[in-house]
Order: C-alpha cells, then sequence, then structure tokens
C-alpha cells in the first residue's frame, strides 16, 4: 500500500494540472446536480406545502347566483364542501398599482380552503372594510397589513389586515384575477358564488366535475379550476430551470466520466514501460487497477465535496430565484439525502467509468511485446503521397494522415471532444431562444405589449379614439376574453374573440392559416393536448349556457394559460350575441415606443376607466436561467479542455515513433511540430462540425418538446447564428491548435538519445 501511494503522489506531482481539471469540472457537475434538485424541490413542495396546510379545495366551481351548490356536498367522491361564498369582481388600486381582483364573501375563516395567514390577521366583525390579500396580489400592489385599497370609479376604501397564501390559482394581470377574501357585508352587490370540494380520491377530479357540471347544469357554471391546474402553474418556470439545470448536469458528468475514461487510457499507452516496471518489481494486476481508480476517485471526491459545501454554505446567498430555491430545499426533509445521493452518484458514475481503463492498466504484461516496425499510422494513402507530390506543405498532408489513419482510436477522440461542444451548442441555443422572446416577441406569440381594460365609463368608441390618439399606439385590437368549458365539461378553456374581419389580430401560426371566414379559430398546443384534437377539427364548448362549434384552422404559439387558448374574431363571438362589446385592448406599439411610458401615458388619459398592463413576457421569468447557462458553459468548456489535452498528449507521444524518419527525410523540427499542430487542429475541427451538426437539430427537438409539454407548443425554437458558431468553432480549433504547439515543439527538439529511448 505504501509504495502504490508513493507511486501515485509521483504522479499526482507530474500531472497537477490534470488533477486540477478533473476535481473543477466535478465540482461543477455536482453544482449544476444539485442546484437542478433544488429546483425541482423548490418548483413542487411550496405549493404542496400551501395546499397541505390549508386543507385545500380539489376543485373550485364559479357559478352564478341562483346555482343550487347545496346538491354538490352529496356527490360521491365529495368529502367536504367549502362555501358557497359570494363573489364580485372589481379593480382596486394601491400606491398607483392596480389590479382585478375577486372579492370573496368569507363569513369565517373556512375549515376547507383555509388560508394560511404570513402577515397580519385574519378578517374580522369590528373592522367591516378589513380583507386579507393573496400574497402574490398583495406583492404586485405593493400593499401590506394596515395600506388602504382603492376601489377607482367609486369612493369606497378597504383596509388591508391581512396577507395570506393559497394554493388556488396564482394572480396573473390582465389573465387571473386577484383574490381578496371580505366579509360577505363588504360584497354587498355580489355577480356570483365559488365552491370548492375537497375529494377523497384526487384521481376522480375529472369525473367529479362532470358531475358537477350535471348536476347543475353547463349554464350556471362561469369556470372551472382544478388543483392539477394550479400545481402546475405554481411550478411553472422553476422546473424547467430544474430540466435544464438537470439536463446538462447529467450530460457534462457523461463528459467528464468519458474525458476521464480517455485520459486514463491516454496515459497508459504512454506509460506501457513504467507499467511494466512496476509489474516487475512485484505490482499485482489489481494493485496497478487501485492505484489508478483511487487516484481518480480522489479527484472526484475532492471535487464532489468542494460542490457539495458551496451549496450548502454559499447557495441560499445566490442571488434570484436560484437563491429562494435553494433556501427552501435545505428545510425539505429530503435535502439531506439529496446532499449526499448526488455527490455519491456523481463519484460513482466516475469511478466506474474510471475502472474500465483502469482495468486495461492491469493487463499490461510484465516484459514489453516489441512495437511493429510499421509507422502508427500506417502507410500514407495514394491521394496523400500524390497530395505531396505536387508540393503541397507536408504539415497539412502529415498532419491529416496522423490524425484520421488510426480510425477506431481517432473517432474515438472526435467523439469524446464533440459531446461537451455538443451540450454548449444546446446550452447556446436556449440562450438564443430566450432572447428571442426579447427581440422578436412578435415570432413567439406576443405580438402585443400592452392590454387594456375599460369599464363601463367609456363606450367602445372613446377607448379606441383615446387608445389610437397615443403616438406610441400602432393598433389596438378590440376583444373579449371569457371562460368556457370544453367538449367533456371537466375543464375550463379561456375563449377570446380579437380583433375584426377588417382588422384581424396577428395571431403567431406555427401551423396552419389564419381565422379569416365566420365559426374559424386557431388554438395553443395545451388546448389542443387537452381535447385530443388536431387542426382541421371542430371542436363544440359551453359558454354560459350557449354551445359554441369552432372551425380550428391554425395552431397558434400561446405563451399565456399553458396553451389552453381558443382564438378567433370579435365579430365571430358577435354573431351568437349581437350586443357583445369589447371588455379589453390589446395594443401593438410603434417601434422604439417604451411600454411603460405609454401605459403611464394611457392611465393618465383615462381617469380612471381604464387598467393598463404590460403583456407578461415568459421569459421574463426565465431570467436566471442566463447565469445557468453560462455557469454550464464554463464547466463544459473545462471538460473539452481536459479532453483537448489528453488528445494532445497521446499525439504527441504517439509521434515520437515517427520523430527519426520526419528528420530522416529533411524534416525541419518547425515542419514536426506543425504536423501536430495540424493534426491537433483537424481533430477540433472535426469535433466542431459534427457537434454543430448534431447540436443543431437536438436544441430545436428539446426546446420544442419542452414547449409542446408546457403548452406553447412547437416552433420557438431559435438556433444560435452563424455570428456565434463561426467563432465559437473558430476558437475551439485555434485554442486547440495554440495549446499544441508548446508540447509538439519539446517533442520535435528532443535529443536523439531520448527518441531512440522512447522508440525502443
Amino acid at each position: 500500500m505504501r509504495a502504490t501511494l508513493r507511486w501515485a503522489h509521483s504522479d499526482l506531482r507530474t500531472h497537477r494540472g490534470e488533477a486540477l481539471f478533473l476535481v473543477l469540472a466535478t465540482a461543477g457537475i455536482v453544482a449544476s446536480l444539485l442546484l437542478a434538485t433544488a429546483l425541482f424541490g423548490y418548483a413542487t413542495n411550496p405549493w404542496q406545502r400551501v395546499f397541505t396546510q390549508s386543507h385545500g379545495a380539489h376543485v373550485w366551481l364559479h357559478t352564478d347566483k341562483a346555482a343550487d351548490t347545496g346538491k354538490l356536498a352529496g356527490l360521491d367522491g365529495v368529502d367536504t364542501v367549502a362555501g358557497p361564498y359570494p363573489t364580485a369582481a372589481v379593480t382596486v388600486s394601491s400606491r398607483g398599482s392596480r389590479a382585478s381582483v375577486e372579492l370573496r364573501g368569507t363569513p369565517e375563516r373556512p375549515s376547507v380552503g383555509r388560508p394560511p395567514i404570513v402577515s397580519g390577521r385574519w378578517l374580522d366583525p369590528s373592522a367591516p372594510n378589513g380583507v386579507v390579500l393573496e400574497s402574490r396580489l398583495a406583492r404586485a400592489l405593493l400593499a401590506e397589513p394596515g395600506d388602504t385599497l382603492t376601489v377607482p370609479g367609486t369612493a369606497r376604501e378597504l383596509t388591508v389586515v391581512g396577507l395570506a397564501d393559497s394554493a388556488e390559482p396564482r394572480y396573473r394581470p390582465g389573465e387571473q384575477p386577484g383574490l381578496v377574501w371580505a366579509l360577505p357585508s363588504a360584497v354587498p352587490d355580489p355577480g356570483g358564488q365559488v365552491i370548492g370540494l375537497r375529494l377523497t380520491d384526487p384521481g376522480d377530479t375529472s369525473y367529479i366535475v362532470q358531475r358537477a357540471v350535471t348536476v347543475l347544469g353547463s349554464g350556471a357554471i362561469g369556470e372551472v379550476s382544478t388543483w392539477q391546474q394550479a400545481r402546475a402553474e405554481a411550478q411553472g418556470d422553476n422546473r424547467l430551470l430544474g430540466q435544464v439545470l438537470g439536463l446538462f448536469g447529467l450530460g457534462a458528468l457523461v463528459a467528464a466520466g468519458l474525458a476521464v475514461h480517455g485520459a486514463i487510457g491516454t496515459r497508459i499507452r504512454g506509460h506501457l514501460r513504467d507499467l511494466s516496471v512496476l509489474k516487475a518489481i512485484g505490482f499485482t494486476p489489481g494493485q496497478v487497477v487501485r492505484i489508478f481508480l483511487l487516484q481518480h476517485l480522489a479527484y472526484a471526491l475532492l471535487g464532489a465535496l468542494a460542490a457539495a459545501g458551496l451549496a450548502e454554505a454559499l447557495g441560499s446567498r445566490i442571488p434570484g430565484r436560484l437563491g429562494d430555491a435553494v433556501g427552501v430545499w435545505q428545510g425539505l426533509p429530503g435535502h439531506t439525502v439529496a446532499l449526499i445521493v448526488v455527490p455519491v452518484g456523481a463519484v460513482l458514475f466516475i469511478g466506474a467509468t474510471t475502472g474500465l481503463a483502469a482495468w486495461r492498466a492491469g493487463r499490461v504484461p510484465p516484459v514489453p511485446l516489441p512495437r511493429p516496425a510499421a509507422t502508427s499510422g500506417g502507410r500514407l494513402s495514394g491521394v496523400a503521397r500524390r497530395a505531396l507530390g505536387v508540393r503541397i506543405p507536408p504539415a497539412l498532408v502529415l498532419g491529416w494522415h496522423t490524425a484520421f489513419t488510426r480510425r477506431p482510436r481517432s473517432l474515438a477522440t472526435v467523439a469524446r471532444l464533440t459531446l461537451p461542444l455538443l451540450l454548449i451548442v444546446v446550452a447556446m441555443s436556449a440562450w438564443t431562444t430566450i432572447d428571442r422572446f426579447h427581440s422578436e416577441p412578435e415570432r413567439v406569440g406576443l405580438p402585443t405589449a400592452l392590454s387594456v381594460r375599460a369599464d363601463a365609463g367609456r363606450s367602445e368608441q372613446q377607448v379606441r379614439s383615446l387608445l389610437e390618439r397615443d403616438p406610441g399606439v400602432a393598433a389596438a385590437y378590440p376583444g373579449v376574453e371569457t371562460a368556457a368549458l370544453g367538449p367533456s365539461q371537466t375543464a375550463t378553456i379561456a375563449l377570446r374573440g380579437l380583433g375584426t374581419h377588417r382588422d384581424p389580430y396577428p395571431h403567431t401560426l406555427a401551423e396552419g392559416r389564419p381565422a379569416r371566414g365566420s365559426d374559424e379559430a386557431v388554438a395553443g398546443q395545451g388546448l389542443l393536448d387537452l381535447l385530443d384534437a388536431r387542426v382541421g377539427d371542430w371542436v363544440r364548448m359551453t359558454v354560459g349556457d350557449q354551445p359554441l362549434i369552432l372551425h380550428i384552422v391554425g395552431r397558434s404559439i400561446e405563451p399565456e394559460n399553458a396553451g389552453r387558448v381558443i382564438s378567433t374574431s370579435l365579430d365571430t363571438l358577435r354573431e351568437n350575441d349581437p350586443g357583445l362589446r369589447p371588455t379589453l385592448y390589446e395594443l401593438r406599439l410603434a417601434p422604439g415606443a417604451d411600454p411603460r411610458e405609454v401605459a403611464d401615458r394611457l392611465t393618465a388619459a383615462g381617469d380612471g376607466h381604464l387598467d393598463v398592463h404590460t403583456v407578461a413576457n415568459p421569459a421574463d421569468g426565465l431570467s436566471p436561467l442566463r447565469a445557468v447557462v453560462a455557469g454550464l458553459i464554463a464547466v463544459l468548456a473545462l471538460i473539452g479542455l481536459i479532453e483537448l489535452l489528453t488528445a494532445i498528449g497521446g499525439t504527441v507521444r504517439e509521434s515520437e515513433r515517427d520523430l527519426l524518419a520526419l528528420k530522416a527525410i529533411g524534416l525541419s523540427p518547425r515542419q514536426i511540430t506543425a504536423i501536430t499542430v495540424t493534426a491537433t487542429g483537424l481533430t477540433a475541427l472535426a469535433a466542431v462540425l459534427a457537434a454543430t451538426a448534431l447540436g443543431l437539430p437536438l436544441a430545436h427537438w428539446l426546446i420544442d418538446a419542452q414547449g409542446r409539454s408546457s403548452g406553447i407548443g412547437a416552433g420557438i425554437a431559435q438556433g444560435p447564428s452563424a455570428v456565434l458558431v463561426v467563432p465559437l468553432g473558430a476558437a475551439a480549433v485555434l485554442c486547440a491548435a495554440a495549446l499544441a504547439a508548446v508540447p509538439a515543439a519539446r517533442a520535435a527538439r528532443r535529443r536523439l538519445a531520448d527518441t531512440l529511448s522512447a522508440v525502443a
């Protein structure tokens, strides 16, 4: 054992740089996997915690005032009922911010859907105008307990007495109203009611919803929300971040394992005589294997421990969502297990790949076998000989010969170098796609920048005239948005009527054609998946108590409402309801117009009658992904550098046998150096071309698959431009050539005795 440790120590002193790179690469990989684990836990557990603490309802049904909701308590599968509670849709304002809210009259703190108080207190009859805000809504309004909310257009004021979490669908400006709990006396003129159902078996949610619709009648139900929808919204971008980190972390782990395997294999080929000497002085094959295995396990273990320690000590201090995720994850029950399992799994994987290469070292015979007289690269091909005959530089011809004539070994080297480069191309594609949401929002389903909702105090003509007078508004598309029940009446979808036949709304289509005629519509991927429909199908839905049948002629990219959106023109909806008036206006701004400045001008001009919001961009929630992608690219570049140094070392060692012959035919040391540099550069170039050819379609497939699963739909992927890919490839090739220059020059200037010793 002592001799084993002494040999390992001597080898470490000789290969310090390689050891450092392996430690850093392992640390980066384990850190990525730990952050992915934290984000997955953060995506699920906060909502689950709130749902459990609040004894949440699995289904919430919004009905009209006349609906007899008492029948629902007797349905099979319903365990407990919350409500019914009277509701009213109002707009509240605080500190210059406005929000559409659902005012829910709650006489006492409910047992089902019991919101956990995070600040302040619950409602008190001694404060009849007191309200409790859902915490996300409170953040949007910058409201705290003690603040006063005003209801624009009235003299009414509400006092915030507390903030609470909720497991119901979260507040989204312009899409989902916020939740405000109040005493029934604060809801004097309710527009409907809401009832919550807690089920004995959550898996029966769709069946129970269908039974409830049958009992109450489809015309009595305005909206249905389920616990699955609320959970999916709560997970949202955090789950995507976790998937990205996990995917690239696992990819980097595989790349690191292959790099370690290649490094050990190259070192074995370069130290056959040293290994034979070890065997000759009494080392057993098992001891030789243990030398390499324990040495690289120590490197991996050091990197894994460093990553785990940094993640535990400093992870919660990372700015933004990543830090929040790590902080929440550290308080979860499975935190300690994950903190141990992830690093151990990474170390064991690296150990497994190391063991395969170390096993070859154990098979080296005690007496070195005589090397064949033929050159390591084989004979020159006819093409190579003719190329030399037409005075093509020998360095280029012999460099190509050196790089690609040992095909199994050359292909393995190119493959190992391709993997980290391929993952870098995928990471760059993810970065470019996120940038596309900001630079070209109209191509990813966001043709408008502002959404305006008007109250009944202004006519349609007055509102359109006010909006179109603003110099920053290029077009204003009137519309309505309402909830509709799907064909099975088990889920609520969003029905939108935007634009007119004369001035159609510019939907971003990924499939089919725009909706031009009567009864034509376009739908998001989430809705097509929900209804198991395709472009060209006719779908039936229920709006209030009226059936509506639409022909889906196109698939639009829909970033909102998980893609569960079907859009037609306002004129089509008016055919069924001639008195329908627009309740919202989507604004396309003039080039260069600032959305916030335009919103401020319109709010001031509306004199309290307009509620202006910027259209939510899903990429805003992915801003932490930029730093994540940058870190992953750095880790992958480090792994690629390890593989590149391994390839250079192998090429230099293999060229030692040809050194005497090259000098004998008159090549100078500079020309011999150029052969090795050219061989390394061509190997890197082959890896770059392979990574680009494979990485771009793989990135498109992965991003579009994520788009389909999230409901946005395929068609959002954007590969990096040639301006990014070409410099990346050129940098990789030039870096490879530069790194090969120094060791190649040293080898070319070796003494004759050293060269004869290497060949022997």
